[in-house]
Parts: structure tokens; C-alpha cells; sequence
């Protein structure tokens, strides 16, 4: 069996945690969110076993996750670091365009941001990540940083496999109220 080795698998432990986490919340009735495959063209298919051995993406995604809590409509993207700095090249164009899409029509955009060195898990909600991404655009810096990233919507993670992020949802929400 070949091995991928492709960048595109770097955050497998965060996206495990957030599968667990999704399937959890939909068991108890809290959720539904599901995990967008990612298209992709098959070039080369082994006869026998029917495995794809050559492979490229077809079309741009558009984020990791879309659903819906408590009929509220939510798209997200789960993003890891090893260090305290998050380069904005790992947020492509088309993602935040889909994003500012999902907020315009009511629902809610954010960003899961694992920082693996530490073990900690953050919600970054679209206007912060937007303001980032701007700053960009203008010129200014082309990454944030751990020390810029609101701590209050730190989450939980419970027992090693589940990123509890229905309560910064929550604290987002009431954030737009006010």
C-alpha cells in the first residue's frame, strides 16, 4: 500500500479529534456537521484491488466542515501548528470567500486552531481571522501569532480525542448580540 505523503495530512490528529468530536455531538442530538471530502481525479487505479495509486485534486474545497447546531448553519476549517506563529498562506482565498459567504447568509464561519506543541485548541471566530487575513492583504504581517489569538475562546479538550467547541460557539454568538 503506498504512502501519501502530501501536506495535505499534516493535521490528521486534529482532524481525528474533530471527527470524534462531531459524531459525539450527533449522537446527542446537538449537531450535525459533516467533513468535506476534499474532490480528487483519479489518474491511475490498480486492476486487482481497485486501490488509487495517482491522484490529483479536481477542484478547489471550500472548508473541512459544514453543518448545522441547533439550527444554527456553521462551516469551519480545523488548522494545526507546531509553533506559536500561524502562517496565513494556510488559509487559502477561496476559503475565506466561502466563509464570508456562510456569515453573510446568517451563519457562522470560525477556525479550530490546534497548537500541537502546546495541546491546546482554540476557536478563532471569521472576523478575527478576517482581520488577520486583511492586514495581510495590506501589506502588514503574513502570519499571527499564539499571543494574538483571543484566549477566552480557548477550548476544552477532553480525554485526548474530543475538542469541545459548542461553548465558543456559544460566547461567539453572544459576542454579535451585544
Amino acid at each position: 500500500m503506498p504512502t501519501w505523503n502530501t501536506r495535505g495530512l499534516r493535521g490528521s490528529v486534529l482532524e481525528e479529534m474533530v471527527n470524534h468530536t462531531i459524531d459525539a455531538y450527533h449522537e446527542k442530538g446537538l449537531a450535525l456537521i459533516q467533513k468535506i471530502p476534499t474532490p480528487i481525479k483519479p489518474i491511475n487505479i490498480e486492476k486487482e484491488t481497485r486501490h488509487i495509486t495517482l491522484a490529483y485534486f479536481d477542484q478547489k474545497s471550500t472548508v473541512d466542515y459544514i453543518g448545522a447546531v441547533q439550527g444554527i448553519p456553521v462551516c469551519f476549517d480545523a488548522k494545526e501548528s507546531a509553533v506559536d506563529t500561524f502562517p496565513l498562506h494556510n488559509i487559502h482565498e477561496h476559503q475565506i470567500r466561502f466563509m464570508d459567504a456562510m456569515e453573510k447568509q446568517n451563519g457562522v464561519a470560525f477556525i479550530l486552531l490546534y497548537f500541537s506543541h502546546r495541546h491546546e485548541a482554540y476557536y478563532l471566530p471569521f472576523r478575527d481571522v478576517l482581520q488577520f487575513w486583511t492586514r495581510a492583504r495590506e501589506g502588514g504581517r503574513k502570519s499571527f501569532t499564539y499571543e494574538e489569538i483571543d484566549k477566552t475562546l480557548r477550548i476544552r479538550i477532553k480525554g485526548e480525542l474530543f475538542l469541545m467547541f459548542l461553548e465558543q460557539l456559544q460566547m461567539d454568538l453572544l459576542r454579535r448580540d451585544s
